[in-house]
This record gives C-alpha cells, structure tokens and sequence, in this order.
C-alpha cells in the first residue's frame, strides 16, 4: 500500500514512520504542516532542519502552510493531492486524539477524502513506547516544553534512560509528552544514513512555552560523530 506519513520531525511521527515501514507500507512521501515557510507547526521546528531530516531518511517531503482558521480545509486538500498519486493512507504518531479535535477527527477527515488512517502507536502504553524509541536506537532531543509542568532546564536534554525516569518522578507528565508538555526533535535513529547535530542552540520562553531555538546544525556521516 502507497502511503504518506505526517512528519512533524520529533519523537512520535518518526517512530510511526518507522513502524509503517517495518510493515512493509510504501511510504512515498513525509508531510509536515508548517505555521510559515520558515517553521513547522506546534514543533516550531526550522524548515531547513526538516529538510535534511527527509534527506537523511531518504523520502521527499511536502510542506504545507496552513492557517488555523483553515487548517482542515488545508490538511484535506493536501490528502486528495496525494491520493491522486495513487496514495492509499495516511500514517500518522497519534498514540491518543489530539487536544483541540472533535473526537474520531482523524478518521472523519481521512474518510470524507478517501484514504485510510494508519496509528501504528495508537493507544499504546506511552512508557513502553518511549522505551522502544530508544531502544531501537533513535536519538531526540526536547525543543519545546510547556513552562507549567516543565522547566527551561528540559530543553536540550536527549531522551534516554534518564530522562524517562525523572520525568516518571513527575506527576500528571506522560512519559511521551501526550499532554503537550513537551515536543521533540528527532538527530539520528535506524532510519537515518546521516546524523543531525546541533551546534548552536538557545533557550527563550514566551506565552508559558519554553523552545529552543537552534542556530546551527551540521548533518554529518555517522561514523564521524564521536
């Protein structure tokens, strides 16, 4: 089955891409839903990092520019473009609905345009599935975290044993960040035949969300990376 997979560069959307291709789906493209041509949606990640992501991995990606007001308009009319390439599903990282849709919204919009939605993570245990992230040897590092529950001091840290087991110490954190306390970026993993690393970076807040902002950035083979 010819598939395209929304990419929003961190944790959840590489790990499903990773398990779609593990079931053998075609995936034919990434699609990565932007809030303008420099920076991604609710990641708030820079286009040119999102590039070299799919360079490394290896699969075109599509991004679209979309306004909040006319989002889903926007989000179905990319689908049927593809679906016009003879695309037959979406594979999304959805692990739970996502805060701010009508409930089954993923399902609505991918049936009114006639393609199959895919959540290889869908309703699955988020500790297990952060465990297995990092166990198959993806690396993601936190660029966003919500001010109310995480800290400043969460940013730049790379997901790893660690991590998961302070974050567990915290109460009402999901492990994986359901609640939107924090956001990723995926640097290297299976899927990767070049690591991304980043060189400069810096912390700023505003409206009760930490980011880290990332200056520069070198992908380099990996066997150079020490």
């Amino acid at each position: 089955m010819k598939v395209v997979s929304a990419w929003s560069g961190g944790k959840d959307s590489c790990f499903a891409y990773y398990k779609a291709v593990k079931q053998s789906l075609d995936v034919v493209s990434l699609l990565t839903f932007m809030e303008s041509e420099k920076t991604s949606n609710f990641h708030a990640i820079r286009a040119d990092l999102l590039d070299a992501q799919a360079k490394s991995i290896g699969v075109p990606l599509a991004k679209i520019v979309t306004h909040p007001k006319t989002y889903e308009k926007e989000f179905k009319s990319a689908l049927l473009e593809f679906k016009a390439k003879g695309v037959q599903g979406l594979v999304t990282g959805d692990i739970y609905e996502v805060a701010g849709h009508e409930e089954r919204w993923l399902e609505r919009v991918c049936g009114e345009v006639g393609l199959e939605p895919i959540r290889p993570l869908w309703q699955g245990d988020t500790k297990k599935i952060f465990e297995e992230f990092v166990a198959a040897g993806f690396k993601a590092t936190v660029v966003r975290t919500r001010l109310d529950v995480l800290g400043e001091d969460w940013l730049g840290r790379e997901l790893n044993g660690e991590f998961l087991r302070e974050i567990l110490k915290l109460k009402d954190v999901d492990p994986c960040g359901e609640g939107g306390e924090y956001h990723t970026v995926v640097t290297d993993g299976p899927v990767f035949r070049e690591s991304v690393k980043l060189e400069e970076t810096t912390k700023s807040s505003a409206g009760g969300y930490g980011h880290l902002e990332i200056g520069q950035f070198e992908v380099v083979p990996k066997k150079l990376w020490k």
